[in-house]
């Protein structure tokens, strides 16, 4: 068995080679399920080097590029991290210049711009985050269902909703985010739902909107959320993390009951 798989990685690049952009791409979507995005990126590489303005190309290669980076936490400083995620946007933006009625080009630069974002000084962020959104409600304006896209804007809700008043208004006022006068605790949750209405087995829907249930302190409803994510069969890469997130959650809550 070895042996065999010595000569098919010997084989490998050959393969590559010989496939057609569709075929790549088809690589790497069984890749991306089998949650190996780095065993998913070489063809999408593949396929944007025979056809640099392929629209699925361009915005699966963004999104499997955020796969791998999301796996180095925010909380780490790493410059390969953030080369990921700038060319994630690069790609996500040609994207959306291929082909502009597609939904997931919008999805994949609003996600984009949002990790890209993360190693901006605080004005550029406060900037971003109106194109977060623009280009997520863009997604949403062609596909209302679009779950991950749902996901992003219930995100961008919770992660405004979640500063302090103080940094809010010093946001809205002197770095040029009057944009954030649109966030509400209310959308949040109406976001979230909608995800995991879209996709009810997306285990990071369920987490996030547990989180957001558990800000507003309405911890029964939080508590359905978080145990179905952790039962949930797993199919993207963080998945496990997300799960072990969730049992935490469900620690942190016990006991606790909805404040009225």
């Amino acid at each position: 068995m070895r042996r065999l798989l010595f000569m098919l990685s010997l084989l490998l690049p050959l393969g590559l080679a010989a496939q057609s952009p569709a075929e790549h791409i088809q690589a790497a979507v069984a890749a991306q399920l089998a949650r190996d995005p780095q065993a998913a990126l070489p063809h999408l590489e593949a396929a944007l080097a025979q056809e640099p303005r392929s629209y699925e190309a361009n915005w699966r290669a963004a999104e499997i590029l955020m796969d791998i980076g999301k796996q180095t936490p925010d909380s780490v400083k790493s410059p390969a991290r953030d080369s990921l995620y700038a060319r994630a946007e690069g790609l996500a933006r040609v994207a959306v210049e291929v082909h502009p009625e597609g939904a997931d080009g919008w999805y994949a630069l609003a996600a984009a711009i949002g990790r890209a974002s993360l190693t901006k000084g605080k004005k550029e962020r406060v900037q971003r985050a109106g194109e977060i959104r623009s280009a997520a409600l863009r997604a949403l304006e062609i596909d209302p269902a679009h779950h991950k896209t749902l996901h992003v804007m219930g995100r961008w809700n919770a992660e405004i909703m979640r500063l302090s008043g103080f940094q809010r208004f010093f946001a809205k006022n002197f770095l040029g985010g009057a944009v954030f006068n649109a966030a509400a605790w209310d959308s949040a949750q109406a976001y979230m739902e909608l995800a995991v209405a879209a996709s009810p087995e997306n285990v990071y829907h369920r987490l996030d909107l547990g989180e957001v249930l558990i800000d507003r302190k309405r911890y029964g409803a939080a508590r359905v959320e978080l145990e179905r994510a952790a039962e949930l069969p797993v199919f993207d890469v963080l998945d496990p993390e997300y799960q072990a997130r969730a049992r935490t959650l469900l620690e942190r809550i016990a006991g606790k009951r909805d404040e009225r």
